[in-house]
């Protein structure tokens, strides 16, 4: 993976689950453990909507977009973590959030 920051700001480019077109939106993302993780307060987002209905998404960064497989993370714990790295000493890193991790395609 060339993303090198631990916290940088992407365009997640979803595939729209009622219509099949493509669905950008710019987003906080962290790089942890060589995946990347979205997360937000609600599942309500059609982004994250998108992305559990069709889990092939594509990150844009820095002119390459890498292709990769969203999943929804179940482990709570886990996504405080994920939470505590996107807002280090914020009083809303320890809001209960959804979180999707992205594990990109290999080359």
């Amino acid at each position: 993976m060339e993303i090198k920051e631990e916290l940088f700001k992407p365009i997640l480019i979803t595939k729209g689950r009622n219509t099949g077109n493509p669905h950008s939106v710019m987003l906080l993302a962290v790089n942890f453990n060589g995946k990347i993780y979205f997360s937000r307060h609600m599942p309500d987002g059609d982004w994250f909507k998108n992305a559990i209905a069709n889990p092939q998404v594509k990150i844009k960064y820095k002119d390459r977009i890498f292709s990769g497989h969203a999943k929804l993370i179940t482990d709570e714990e886990f996504s405080e973590k994920i939470s505590e790295l996107k807002y280090p000493g914020e009083k809303r890193a320890k809001e209960k959030r959804v979180t999707i991790e992205v594990t990109f395609d290999s080359a």
